[in-house]
């Protein structure tokens, strides 16, 4: 059997795009987070607000965070949208603080708060 010799040759592509690529950053996707904190025990919630780290548990005025009021967790999963402002703060309950990440609801009128800090970790999905 006798070979043939084959030159070699480049074969190029052109990139044609076959879908839509929003550009406007992460427009419609929302995270998924359960209001998780404390479990079935009712306690207090302070936002992270003095700049100074772990809880002040003092008035505003006196250099404190701030007290969001009493929190209760209602232990569903949320889907809050990844432009809404996510607070660092923390739950007291019977003498113990635990970290959180407080969301204020879609209103910006209620406390919802998760004790997964990792953000990264949080599910995802498009609204």
């Amino acid at each position: 059997m006798k070979r043939a010799y084959v030159r070699p040759t480049m074969v190029g592509e052109r990139f044609v795009a076959n879908e839509y690529v929003a550009a406007c950053g992460d427009s419609g996707t929302v995270y998924k987070f359960k209001c998780d904190a404390g479990g079935g025990e009712s306690g207090v919630v302070y936002e992270e607000s003095n700049g100074k780290d772990d809880l002040q548990a003092r008035p505003v005025f006196l250099g404190g965070d701030r007290c969001l009021g009493p929190y209760h967790a209602c232990g569903v999963t949320h889907e809050a949208e990844v432009q809404d402002k996510f607070l660092k703060g923390y739950y007291v309950c019977g003498g113990s603080v635990t970290d959180v990440i407080i969301w204020r609801g879609e209103d910006g009128d209620n406390v919802h708060c998760t004790t997964n800090l990792k953000q990264e970790t949080w599910g995802t999905a498009k609204s």
